[in-house]
């Protein structure tokens, strides 16, 4: 479930947030994409090395890479990016896009709601965490050292998503343009002076607050009716997922002091007719890959600054099933783009494609690594000095490798090397878990790691 969030309750977090209501430019942004649907990430990291991804997927397997059209984008000796993702090889090549292979939560109801709520809430099956993560985040980050500013956390869209859950400040809109004060009252610029010579004679939290927020929204009048310009010849698509990245992109270079920017993509759950190099996914797939390489190179210049992940709720099984389709899985490979990634590489172990036929729930990839242990990860990357013991609680992430060195500086690397996998990465209460739920290791070398 999601919370609205309207322009006067935009405005009331302005006026009546901890102070101060605006922080100054945000030292580094995470942008957060949901694919809602459970993508099936085996079609878009195509594991042509393994003979048995072609023996479960007859008619569904991207081709081996080649010069034919529709093949396989080659990355490694490997793994290939799916034809309709190829905008994203010349980032994967030149190190600022990465993967994370076989993560997963613990879930085995295979249903898109409990999962997705898990994932967004950071939890361990069957436990309440409290809010969502990325709202924990931005609550241990702002006590009592900082506050949050009203444009802090972001969604782009009608609604809040549940990663957000108890933030101190987050709004969702379609643009930054909606923020301004309600004209019904007269002139916002009329209204802006008043308030100021008000503000001007008060001292204490009310002067305070009033100045921060009027200055945020003259930051804002600044954009708005300005027609935005992307850099370097970026080019996005005239599509939501297109419109919600160059609102993002925007955001960041007018220094709005935003942290967390979140933005859902659906269209994953391919039961039927869902294609090869055509079909079903490879819609939502040229989407993502095209939104993600225009915001890569809108951002040439702030790319120190930014960093973006695309997490699912879960991925889908091995096999095709009658319907020309793929049902739920489990594991599935979750990207991240950004100077502060140790991009060029596929990070984790390779589980194999043979389904155990004993283990609960939904069947398709191993669950290897625990997602906490990667998000844990990254928010180490991007914002140093996190407490995660306040976002993940009774919970030991593992070190993935997914950070370039120096960023990343408390996590427990307990067997885990830099740049490749290690054994799991479920550590929950300080324990193992559930017999009925434990991933059983692989033991097979990293493939595809940069070491």
């Amino acid at each position: 479930m999601a919370e609205t969030t309207s322009r006067r309750n935009f405005l009331r977090q302005l006026i009546f947030s901890h102070p101060p209501a605006v922080a100054e430019g945000a030292a580094h942004t995470l942008v957060c994409i949901f694919l809602r649907g459970g993508a099936d990430t085996l079609n878009m990291l195509v594991p042509f090395g393994d003979d048995d991804y072609y023996r479960n997927r007859p008619t569904l397997a991207v081709p081996r890479p080649s010069a034919s059209a529709g093949s396989a984008v080659k990355l490694d000796d490997f793994y290939g990016l799916h034809p309709r993702l190829s905008p994203l090889a010349p980032i994967f090549r030149a190190g600022r896009l990465g993967f994370v292979q076989a993560v997963g939560s613990d879930n085995t109801s295979g249903s898109h709601f409990d999962c997705q709520d898990q994932i967004e809430h950071g939890e361990a099956y069957g436990r309440s965490a409290g809010g969502g993560w990325l709202g924990r985040h931005l609550r241990a980050r702002t006590a009592p050292a900082r506050s949050a500013g009203a444009l802090s956390a972001v969604a782009i869209g009608a609604a809040l998503p549940e990663s957000l859950r108890s933030a101190p400040a987050a709004s969702a809109f379609y643009s930054v343009d909606e923020i301004q004060l309600p004209r019904s009252s007269g002139s916002p610029t009329v209204i802006a002076r008043a308030l100021a010579d008000l503000y001007a004679t008060e001292v204490g939290l009310l002067a305070d607050q009033g100045t921060q927020t009027l200055r945020l929204l003259s930051k804002v009048e600044t954009l708005r009716g300005k027609p935005y310009v992307p850099q370097t010849g970026a080019e996005y698509a005239d599509d939501g997922f297109g419109s919600a990245l160059r609102e993002i992109a925007r955001i960041v270079k007018a220094d709005l002091g935003l942290e967390v920017a979140c933005i859902d993509l659906g269209g994953w759950d391919t039961h039927f007719f869902q294609g090869a190099p055509i079909g079903g996914q490879a819609g939502p797939m040229e989407t993502l890959a095209r939104g993600l390489a225009a915001f890569d190179a809108d951002l040439a210049g702030y790319r120190d600054r930014v960093t973006t992940i695309v997490i699912t709720e879960f991925g889908r099984r091995l096999y095709e099933n009658g319907s020309a389709g793929t049902d739920h899985g489990r594991g599935f490979a979750f990207f991240a783009m950004g100077e502060r990634i140790r991009g060029g590489a596929i990070h984790g172990d390779w589980p194999g494609l043979k389904e155990e036929p004993s283990l609960p729930g939904p069947g398709g990839m191993d669950v290897r690594i625990d997602y906490r242990s990667v998000l844990a990860e990254v928010l180490e990357c991007v914002a140093p000095g996190t407490d995660l013991s306040k976002v993940f609680a009774d919970f030991t992430p593992q070190a993935v490798g997914l950070c370039r060195a120096g960023t990343v500086g408390n996590l427990s690397r307990q067997g885990w090397e830099a740049g490749g996998g290690g054994e799991g990465g479920f550590v929950d209460d300080g324990g193992r878990l559930p017999d009925d739920r434990r991933v059983v290791p692989d033991r097979r070398p990293t493939t595809g790691c940069r070491q």
